[in-house]
């Protein structure tokens, strides 16, 4: 068996051309474009490339962008400041965080400081718990990607043996919760675990979330598993590709498979919170 690719590539162009058409649409009724801001703090430049990824595509789909840029040294209260203002701005539909922060800096309180309607990345403690009891809200944007993933591959979720390694905040702990709310049975591994490779063995879909390159060995999936490697470290993914396609029936490539779809789903948000404040 090859598992067939899961190409997060052309789904999220697909999308970015249905996010342009449907912006040309309103700006073209008269309404001004949907304003996305982009708020990051310090110099690192993984974080200085993605920003620039993100603000390039949101512009080319038509939307305005808003960079705020601060330096390393920001305390708390300035970054939060920073953030009440974008979201007091009326002219603001969407405000990124890019994370991490700088260790200084409350990482949680300035999450919370964005308000709910534009908190379009999926970060704050209300998105999560509208989005873990499926009652609305913006889910968590990598999380959301894999879920559009899925429903384009015809994974059906309702009953599936989930099995989400890592716990983090923005993508394992947000994406277990989701992966419930649609009626998975879900299993989340983290450095407590005993015997991953028990767990990862009975997974139907194994989603990886640590950036711990090569963490899963291939001979660890489930044959005709669905495999989402959401890990991403110096090139690289958290599970051996190689290893993994030969018995998986659906995997993602690294990178092509779950990135593209981030930064789609956080535009696609950003024009669903546009519409909300344009009525």
């Amino acid at each position: 068996m090859t598992a067939r690719l899961i190409d997060g590539s052309a789904l999220a162009a697909t999308t970015l051309e249905r996010i342009a058409a449907e912006v040309k649409v309103g700006v073209d009724a008269g309404a001004r474009p949907p304003c996305i801001a982009t708020v990051l703090v310090g110099g690192d430049s993984a974080s200085h490339t993605y920003v620039r990824m993100k603000v390039r595509r949101a512009q080319a789909a038509g939307l305005a962008t808003r960079r705020v840029d601060l330096p390393a040294t920001t305390t708390t209260e300035r970054l939060l400041t920073t953030i009440e203002a974008l979201s007091a701005d009326p002219e603001v539909d969407g405000i990124l965080l890019q994370h991490p922060v700088p260790p200084q800096v409350d990482e949680r309180a300035a999450f919370e400081a964005i308000a709910a309607d534009k908190d379009v990345d999926g970060v704050t403690l209300t998105s999560f718990a509208r989005m873990a009891e499926g009652t609305g809200g913006y889910a968590s944007a990598t999380p959301g990607g894999i879920l559009r993933l899925l429903a384009e591959y015809g994974v059906e979720l309702p009953g599936i043996e989930a099995v989400v390694v890592g716990l983090g905040p923005i993508l394992g702990r947000p994406l277990a919760a989701l992966l419930t709310a649609h009626g998975a049975t879900v299993t989340s591994c983290h450095v407590l675990t005993k015997d991953l490779r028990a767990h990862v063995g009975r997974a139907e879909l194994l989603v990886a979330a640590v950036g711990q390159p090569g963490l899963i060995p291939g001979a660890w999936i489930r044959p005709g598993a669905v495999v989402i490697d959401a890990g991403y470290k110096d090139g690289r993914g958290d599970v051996d590709f190689e290893g993994a396609k030969e018995r998986a029936a659906l995997i993602t490539p690294v990178p092509g498979g779950v990135g593209p779809m981030t930064i789609a789903t956080l535009l696609d948000q950003t024009v669903q919170a546009w519409h909300t404040h344009i009525r």
